[in-house]
């Protein structure tokens, strides 16, 4: 019976104390493996998450710049035709100044009329910009009579209002004005007064001449006119000796003008985006607006192909009148896109880089 009870108690023995501490040690060891295992997971996957929508807003982006691009210094007639701009100062902003449709800014070189700074939506020192100017969406010019200043277009449904910066142009010229009465839905008359609006006409002559003519009347010209010459009736620059014939008519447009700045601005977050500054008209006063249309976008280089030349170069390579001509072809554009969810031991988001290539249509090939 000794023996029974002896075998019994062995059999009914437990782990030891440091079989159990053991135990624990091992469990232990392989649950924190999983959590960590699992914890990386979840940050991988949240980055990626993260910069997946900074790609995808980056993409709309891009569709915005490159339509920007392509379309700068671009006009609803033909490209390189002079352009007279009777806007009061058009240096004074960088908006009325349509010398230029398309202008870079290399990382060191600020904006004429705003620094460099860390606040939000201003510009981070160290990063590209481009300067886009174009009016390319137009209607069609029936009637311009210069001496009352007014325009008939083809419709009433023009999109035009009081304060419009506006450029008209057949295939003789071109000008830029500011729109001082119109009623778009209602009738189909744009205006273009002097001395009323900011900036205002100088004048309300929209005739090619330099330096610019800035008395009331000034240069006159009648867009659609051959050789925009009008009698107050008709057109009276007769091709062929008889007055008003179809031959003496020419195409002729008006059209918004589109003025944006595309660069890295710092956001609201601390971090970097991707800012557009718009042209806005808000009950006929102009004001510039800075939106953000994508966040996380580190970094933007630009670089751009000229005329007869076989490479990019940066902004600080082009000379200043090569933006004033159309020797500027194509953009080059490289953005750095950073997640917002840290990863790796120095605590940054996953980067990317994407590129584009963006031909310009209106300028010389």
């Amino acid at each position: 019976m000794r023996r029974e009870s002896c075998a019994s108690n062995r059999a009914a023995r437990g782990f030891s104390l440091v079989e159990l501490m053991i135990s624990l040690v091992v469990g232990l060891l392989v649950v924190g493996a999983a959590i960590a295992v699992f914890a990386a997971n979840s940050r991988t996957y949240a980055a990626t998450e993260s910069l997946g929508r900074v790609q995808e807003n980056l993409r709309v982006a891009f569709e915005l710049v490159s339509r920007d691009a392509r379309e700068a210094a671009g006009n609803p007639c033909e490209r390189s035709l002079p352009t007279y701009n009777v806007l009061n100062d058009p240096a004074n902003q960088w908006y009325t100044d349509f010398g230029t449709g398309i202008r870079g800014y290399g990382g060191a070189q600020a904006f004429p009329d705003a620094a460099f700074g860390t606040g939000e939506g201003q510009r981070i020192a160290g990063t590209d910009a481009i300067e886009l100017k174009s009016a390319v969406s137009g209607v069609n010019i029936v009637r311009h009579v210069p001496a009352s200043a007014r325009f008939e277009v083809s419709t009433v449904d023009h999109g035009l209002f009081p304060g419009d910066i506006a450029l008209a142009c057949d295939f003789g010229e071109a000008a830029v004005f500011q729109v001082t009465n119109a009623q778009t839905g209602i009738n189909n008359n744009i205006v273009h007064n002097d001395g009323i609006g900011s900036p205002g006409n100088c004048s309300k002559g929209l005739g090619f001449g330099s330096p610019v003519n800035c008395t009331t009347n000034g240069n006159q010209y009648a867009f659609g006119c051959y050789q925009g010459k009008y009698s107050g009736a008709g057109c009276d620059g007769d091709e062929d000796g008889i007055k008003d014939e179809p031959e003496d008519l020419w195409p002729a447009f008006l059209a918004k003008v589109h003025a944006e700045r595309w660069y890295i601005g710092a956001n609201a977050s601390g971090g970097r985006s991707l800012y557009r500054s718009s042209l806005r008209n808000n009950a006929g006063v102009l004001a510039v607006e800075n939106d953000e249309i994508a966040d996380g976008v580190r970094d933007m280089r630009l670089s751009y192909l000229l005329a007869g030349a076989t490479g990019y170069v940066d902004a600080a390579a082009v000379p200043a009148a090569d933006w004033a001509s159309d020797k500027v072809m194509a953009v080059a554009m490289d953005l750095t896109l950073e997640g917002t969810e840290p990863v790796g031991t120095d605590g940054g988001g996953l980067q990317r880089n994407l590129q584009l290539v963006v031909t310009i249509r209106n300028h010389a090939p």
